[in-house]
């Protein structure tokens, strides 16, 4: 069967007929008609009005209708329907010059949704249509093997998600996805690339059913002074001035001798809830997990899962007869959901030979608490709890952020810590901190979704020296990054941890490079403080 998509775009010469038009069908010229409903419309509208009002006045049924009324009604409701489709015109016009191009091929599946725009210009510069215009709405030159998967695909006789696994070759898979899903939905992914990406990459670890990828532009801001070595942060955002806002802090930063920070905390946590028949054998094994004689055995059994993974807490919450049980443990330069998991389930099934009747009800129960604000984050850590400081100079404050000391410690007083109470805030006493963490994780190739908790930070800011200069600091108790494994491994999050000095796995000393990489996320945060002069500044 001939396909549209792969057939040669040759000049020609042939005479086109204008457009069909919605009106042409009509047997006489459009403003005649338009002239004879638009009369028939208001004269039977009136003579109805009237006749309405005759039988009011003379208490005659309004059911009881004579030949005339009849016929007026009849021509009442074919000038609505005439004048619904008048005004309606555009709309029927562009659906019957899309069904006069699907309808020239039966192999031609999809038309661009941008088609109706063109055409509608086209028309008024009353320039005739060429049906190979098809070949200018981008659509995927495939085989004829591919066309058929794609038809078996849109039938459903071959799931959608199988398609890697069946075709063994992952881009392949992708762009026949793409065209079904076009198809299928009338709807163009033009925009969307689908070349110059590693698709083999990603399977079976960042993403499912894949079409293409989104593009989002990546930003420099720095150097970024920071215990004393320089870092140039690469932030990925949409946000305008986003980036400016924070390269200015790093400016003022640097100018005043740079930044500090103290990893006070490295440890990733997963909480099970577990289930007895009564509150007191919950008890009992609390009081078991809380024994600092059997934390030694318990962490033999946990450190299993991993080389990286070294058990280093556990805490109990009870509910009733619910018990859930927070362990927390290093994770190496892994973020380390996946590793702490395996090490809980070890311990789980552990605890069943001397606990038969403890019922696991699931190996997470938000008691962790993973991508949602929790007071057990903000007080307890997760991940890395950080805190950076610096101390900006009078004459910094002054030439680079364009302001006074008084005026911040005022403001972060009124805004960051009385305002956010005011709100009830739970971990947002900051200005945007979720704004750098969010662009430095999307860069990064960091869970986005864990900003939540990432995000949490307080903001202090106080005069010192006689008031001259201004120390500032950002303390934030549960980052939670790393230099391997998810997205990290993707070609251009790679190449930003590399810009850093953090890429991969430390083998000489594990887990530092995800500590330093969560220390230059708080020191980027404490450099974006200053956001709101440069937005006005810059009219973003």
């Amino acid at each position: 069967m001939d396909d549209v998509r792969r057939r040669p775009v040759t000049p020609t010469t042939t005479t086109l007929k204008p457009p069909q038009k919605a009106s042409d069908p009509l047997p006489l010229p459009l403003y005649i008609t338009n002239t004879i409903f638009f009369t028939l419309f208001f004269s039977v509208a009136y003579f109805l009005l009237h006749r309405w009002r005759d039988k009011i006045r003379t208490c005659s049924p309004l059911h009881v209708l004579t030949f005339s009324e009849i016929a007026a009604l009849v021509c009442l409701t074919a000038s609505v329907i005439y004048l619904l489709g008048f005004f309606g015109i555009d709309f029927v016009q562009s659906f019957i010059s899309s069904q006069l191009i699907t309808s020239h091929d039966d192999s031609t599946w999809y038309v661009d949704d941008n088609h109706d725009h063109q055409h509608h210009q086209h028309q008024k510069q009353q320039q005739p249509k060429c049906l190979f215009e098809v070949e200018s709405f981008n659509i995927t030159a495939l085989s004829e093997e591919d066309d058929e998967i794609i038809k078996q695909v849109i039938s459903g006789s071959t799931p959608s998600y199988s398609l890697e696994s069946n075709l063994g070759d992952c881009k392949r898979a992708a762009k026949i996805r793409r065209e079904a899903l076009q198809i299928t939905s009338g709807k163009s992914l033009e925009g969307m690339p689908l070349e110059d990406f590693d698709y083999e990459s990603i399977l079976g670890q960042c993403c499912e059913m894949t079409v293409g990828y989104v593009q989002i532009p990546v930003g420099v801001a720095g150097p970024l002074l920071l215990d004393g070595k320089e870092y140039t942060v690469p932030m990925a955002t949409t946000e305008g001035c986003l980036v400016a806002s924070t390269n200015r802090g790093c400016k003022a930063i640097y100018a005043s001798g740079g930044a500090n920070s103290v990893l006070l905390k490295d440890g990733m946590t997963r909480a099970p809830v577990v289930r007895f028949s009564t509150a007191k054998r919950a008890a009992e094994l609390k009081l078991f997990l809380q024994d600092p004689n059997n934390f030694d055995t318990l962490s033999v059994v946990f450190n299993r899962s991993s080389r990286f993974a070294r058990l280093q807490d556990i805490k109990c919450g009870l509910a009733g007869k619910n018990l859930y049980i927070r362990f927390c443990c290093s994770t190496g330069d892994a973020m380390g959901m996946n590793m702490i998991s395996k090490g809980v389930q070890n311990v789980l099934d552990f605890l069943q030979r001397d606990f038969p009747d403890m019922d696991v009800i699931g190996i997470s129960a938000n008691f962790c608490s993973d991508k949602k604000p929790a007071a057990v984050n903000w007080i307890e850590g997760r991940g890395k709890s950080v805190v950076c400081e610096a101390v900006i100079k009078e004459g910094v404050v002054k030439k680079v952020l364009k302001t006074n000391v008084g005026a911040l410690v005022e403001l972060n007083m009124l805004k960051n810590l009385t305002g956010s109470a005011m709100a009830g805030a739970l971990g947002g006493f900051n200005a945007h901190a979720s704004n750098i963490v969010s662009a430095i994780y999307i860069a990064t190739g960091q869970d986005p979704a864990q900003n939540v908790e990432s995000s949490h930070c307080i903001t202090m800011m106080e005069a010192v020296n006689d008031g001259k200069d201004l120390h500032v600091s950002v303390t934030m108790p549960s980052i939670e990054v790393g230099t391997v494994g998810g997205g990290t491994q993707l070609a251009s999050q790679s190449a930003c941890l590399n810009l850093l000095g953090v890429k991969g796995a430390n083998k000489e000393n594990p887990g530092s490079n995800s500590r330093l990489l969560a220390s230059i996320v708080a020191g980027s945060v404490l450099a974006g403080r200053d956001r709101v002069p440069h937005y006005l500044k810059l009219g973003c």
